[in-house]
């Protein structure tokens, strides 16, 4: 059978995911959604608790949230489906307020505002414990957690973030 001239006959010989731009040079960042078709919300988006911050291809953040929860810091009780889900959903309202698909960087500040990095004091570990348990199957549990994460704090850059932590944290666990 013959075998298409672009496809590897060996993996070692796959193609490469690297960056294919000469130095100094790299792509634009992705414009913000709009809403353009019949059935988007505009100004009409309702809001308030539990009810989310929809933006463009949000479901992404579940997987990048999955791949993440291996490297998740738990305490004792915690399990990494309701870890990643919680995680996952601080990631969506972070990248809806940039009109964008979450990315890497928003699953980051997302475990990290909750200390699955490994910087949660032994306190906040245990709020969180108990707060996160089943969380992945209990939607008000889950918008609850998102819901104390203001949307201004997630409009700052991570390193802006992972500066308050500490303060978000005392006032989560309040």
């Amino acid at each position: 059978m013959p075998t298409d001239p672009f496809v590897a006959a060996e993996l070692d010989e796959a193609p490469r995911h690297r960056q294919n731009l000469p130095p100094g040079v790299a792509y634009p960042p992705a414009r913000p959604a709009r809403t353009h078709r019949p059935g988007d919300l505009d100004a009409a988006q309702p809001s308030g608790p539990l009810l989310g911050s929809p933006g463009p291809n949000v479901g992404y953040a579940r997987r990048l949230a999955s791949r993440a929860a291996a490297d998740f810091v738990m305490a004792p009780h915690e399990h990494r489906h309701d870890a990643a889900s919680v995680v996952a959903e601080i990631a969506m309202k972070r990248a809806a307020q940039f009109g964008r698909a979450p990315v890497k960087p928003d699953v980051d500040v997302a475990a990290a505002l909750l200390g699955y990095d490994g910087t949660a004091a032994s306190d906040f570990a245990s709020w969180r414990a108990r707060a996160v348990h089943e969380a992945d199957h209990h939607y008000d549990a889950r918008r609850r957690l998102v819901d104390l994460v203001s949307a201004e704090l997630l409009r700052r850059t991570p390193n802006e973030i992972t500066a308050r932590v500490a303060d978000w944290r005392r006032l989560a666990a309040g």
